[in-house]
């Protein structure tokens, strides 16, 4: 684990409303900073979300996974550039030409306005995806971990700076593509949370342990099991979990 934990937690604000979502912001700030916008509050509050948790003092990792024809997919990267984000994502499936599309239009943009580039990311195989659906109903063959090996292969090719992967296909990742790729890691769960619909989790400290740049933690934290207490109380656990393991590698 090369960050504090404070740095490699990413909270998903996979809430209903803005209100929901900044308020979670708020309670959560001294605990965390990097927050993930998603499709479910765009989809209800919009796209000024994201400026009204940067306003807040978040960080902003906004996870789209961009998948469409190359020239559109540029036009929605030059536009997440001037919205200040620091990492949104693409998906491998939607090819080598659309990823590096994302990349050049991106970094064309932060350019022009002088601004940093926002990290693009790559999405190999959602982490509700095992190896029977991959297998039978998508029809990919092959085992789960291979192909995640080869769609990174595809991403590093068209420029990405990272992947998002399940914890399982992190050491695959940086032994066979690279060990330098920012990897961001959902699918993530204390041991004392419920799966709910992810179906290859691991526990953020064995993730970080693993090899992972970032974990993303939605609901333990936004909607924490009863008796672990409030968000701020499950961050605060998940936190002292990782620092106990932190500490105890560098000891």
């Amino acid at each position: 684990m090369k960050q504090s934990p404070q740095h490699s937690i990413i909270v998903a604000l996979d809430v209903a409303t803005a209100d929901d979502a900044l308020h979670l912001v708020d309670e959560l700030m001294p605990f965390v900073q990097f927050f993930k916008v998603g499709l479910e509050l765009i989809s209800s509050a919009g796209i000024g979300i994201v400026n009204d948790v940067l306003s807040h003092g978040g960080q902003v990792f906004l996870d789209c996974k961009f998948h469409d024809i190359p020239n559109t997919v540029a036009g929605a990267a030059r536009a997440v550039a001037r919205k200040h984000v620091q990492m949104f994502t693409v998906h491998t499936l939607g090819g080598l030409e659309m990823m590096a599309a994302a990349v050049k239009s991106s970094t064309t943009e932060a350019a022009r306005l002088g601004i940093q580039r926002p990290l693009v990311l790559a999405v190999t195989m959602l982490t509700s995806i095992n190896q029977n659906v991959m297998n039978n109903e998508l029809l990919i063959p092959g085992d789960m971990g291979s192909e995640v090996v080869h769609l990174s292969k595809l991403a590093v090719a068209a420029g990405v700076d990272g992947i998002i992967t399940s914890p399982h296909e992190i050491k695959a990742i940086r032994e066979r593509v690279s060990p330098d790729l920012v990897i961001v890691t959902p699918g993530v769960r204390p041991a004392w949370a419920d799966k709910h619909d992810q179906k290859r989790v691991m526990t953020p400290v064995d993730a970080l342990i693993c090899g992972a740049s970032y974990v993303v933690i939605g609901r333990p934290i936004t909607s924490p099991p009863s008796g672990i207490g409030g968000p701020s109380d499950a961050a605060k656990r998940i936190m002292d979990e990782i620092m106990d393991a932190w500490n105890g590698k560098k000891g």
